[in-house]
Parts: C-alpha cells; structure tokens; sequence
C-alpha cells in the first residue's frame, strides 16, 4: 500500500464513452434523445430541486424500464461494452504509471458490466473499481406493463420539458410496477455514492484523509470533489463542465491523460502545496521542460508528454472566480471536441 490514493472517474478522464447513452442509442429507438431528455430531468432533480434522497447520476435507474423493453440482458451489456471502449489518449499509460506510484482506483457511476471490460482493458484490478450494478436478466416486464413503458416513452419524447410529467411517472407510476422492486435496489455510484466509495477507500487503504487526489468531469462528481478539496487533498476537474469546475481546486484541459499523469506524479511525491506550487510556475515558465526537470517528473512521463505536445500546451490553473468562465469556455469546447456534443453535453 502506498501512502496516497488516485481516484478516479472513469468516462471522461479515461474514455470517452458514455456508456449508458451509447446503449440506448444501440438498443432503443430514439434512445439517444429518450436518455438526453431523461439526463437533464436527473440534472435537475439533482441540482434545481435536489430531490431528497436523489442522487446525480440516476438517468442509469430512470433508463432501466425502458431496457426491459427491449429484453436487453447482461451478456448485451457485456458484450457492447468490450466491443466498445474508446480510451482518452494515454489513458493506458497514466494507470500503467500510477499503479507503481499510488493506490489506484476508479470510482464510477457507469454499469458494472463496462467498468469490468474497461478495467480489463486497462489492466487494472476490478476489485479496485466501484460502479453502479445492475442484474438486467432480474428486470422482467409482464405485456400489459410493457405496453405502459412504451406509452410514456412516447408522452417523454412528446413532452421533453413536462417535469411534472415525469414527476408522475417515475415516482408513481412506476413504482406501481412489479420490476420496481429490482430497480429501487439499484444504488447509483454517483455525487454521494461515490463520497461513500471514498470513504471506503480511506478506511481501506488505512491513509489520511488529506492524502486523495480525486479527478472528475461532471454532475456525479460534485461531492468527491468538494470533499477532497474541504479535505485538503487535490480535486481536479479534466474536461469538465460547469458542475466540476464549479467545486474542484484545479482545471485540465487536455485532449491527452499524460497532462493529468504530470500532476499525479508531483503528487506522488510531494504534498499539496507543491503541486499547486508546480502549477503557478507551469503558467509563468518559458522552459518547461527545465520546470519538468526541477519539479523531478519521471522521465517517461517527461517524454511522453513532450512527444504528444510540441507546442499548444495543455491548460493546467487553479480555478478563481476570475478565471473561472474562460476555463469553462475552453474546457467545455474540448470536451464536446473529443466526447462529441452529445456525449458532451451531458451533465
């Protein structure tokens, strides 16, 4: 065990996916519209009404019945996800790396059945990953049921804005059914359910509470985000939108996760205080690699980065009030760059 933790979540920092949207596209008609207007009801359940009880990241309960639908099992998770992975470049090499430096773990809101193909294809241990898990074969549908699902599938894409609508149907309606019990056993790993997996991370690898670095990119990363910086430890939002940026200390901005394997490694060894010292020098050096040299970042990092950046360097600040909306601008627009707009607008 090492005496740090690197935590972090895994679509957008390390693929590019969105696994559960790329599902619905695939197997629901119209489910790339059905699962954007469903993602903005959870952004706003989650963040306008703030729903007791109501955990961002929740789209992956509200999509379940409409999954059922369509008879999707859990070899189909299993099998789109392997044969879908698309990596954040140097993704792989950033856990390679981070495996000899600092405990590794992801924490993610996705689908068990993709985080297990993602992990396999990083090489990293499942059993360092927490993820939402979901038995599809346990979500049976009788016909009088499923003829309803496909009605209010019809009345969400008819009435994307009718909340109160959607009021009715997922919290009466619903819940109404037989496969409700299945679904409100679900526990989302998202905004407090991943705070909890850190919690458990701290106790499990016995270390501070101030020794984490988290990273994240949207809504379901608010709360890990604001305890590793009311902590002390180091929060990152990598790519993200105004929801990360909004609570995180430090903003990547980066097409490549060697940027973000630059500062897990002054991290790794140095405290807090030097790595925000490494990124106010970052932004005044007119030498980087001289800066990469004092701050010792290891020498495969080095060349790696050089090699994908000979010029445009990424951004790397410490988020203000004053800087705060020209981040937004730029971390969004690469973002929606690499992601796609619609995997990107997302929340």
């Amino acid at each position: 065990m090492f005496e740090k933790s690197f935590i972090t979540d895994c679509e957008g920092p390390l693929t590019l996916n969105d696994n559960a949207y790329e599902l619905s596209v695939n197997f629901i008609e119209n489910g790339g519209e059905l699962f954007k207007i469903l993602s903005l009801y959870d952004d706003y359940l989650a963040d306008i009404v703030k729903k007791e009880g109501y955990k961002a990241g929740n789209t992956l309960k509200l999509i379940l019945p409409f999954f059922a639908v369509e008879n999707l099992t859990n070899d189909d998770l299993i099998d789109f996800s392997q044969n879908n992975i698309y990596a954040v470049s140097e993704s792989q090499f950033l856990l390679k790396f981070l495996k000899e430096a600092m405990n590794t773990y992801i924490v993610s809101t996705s689908y068990g059945q993709y985080i297990e193909a993602v992990s396999n294809y990083m090489d990293l241990p499942f059993e360092n990953t927490y993820y939402t898990d979901v038995d599809m074969d346990c979500l049976e549908l009788n016909s009088e049921e499923i003829q309803k699902i496909m009605e209010f599938k019809d009345l969400i894409l008819k009435n994307p804005k009718d909340y109160e609508l959607f009021d009715d149907i997922f919290f009466n309606r619903i819940p109404e059914m037989g496969i409700y019990e299945k679904i409100r056993e679900v526990e989302v790993v998202g905004g407090q359910g991943k705070k909890l997996a850190i919690d458990r991370i701290i106790q499990k690898d016995a270390i501070n509470i101030d020794e984490i670095l988290y990273i994240g990119d949207s809504i379901t990363d608010v709360e890990p985000l604001e305890f590793a910086r009311k902590n002390n430890g180091i929060s990152i939002s990598f790519n993200g939108n105004e929801y990360p940026l909004k609570v995180a200390e430090i903003a990547i901005v980066s097409p490549s996760a060697v940027t973000t394997a630059v500062i897990a490694d002054v991290y790794a060894k140095n405290d807090k205080n030097k790595v925000l010292e490494f990124i106010n020098d970052y932004n005044c050096s007119n030498d980087l690699k001289k800066l990469f040299d004092d701050y010792n970042v290891d020498e495969k990092i080095k060349d790696k980065f050089f090699s994908v950046f000979t010029g445009n360097y990424p951004l790397i600040k410490i988020i203000t009030d004053e800087n705060y909306e020209s981040i937004l601008e730029v971390s969004k627009e690469m973002r929606n760059n690499i992601r796609g707009q619609d995997i990107g607008g997302l929340g």
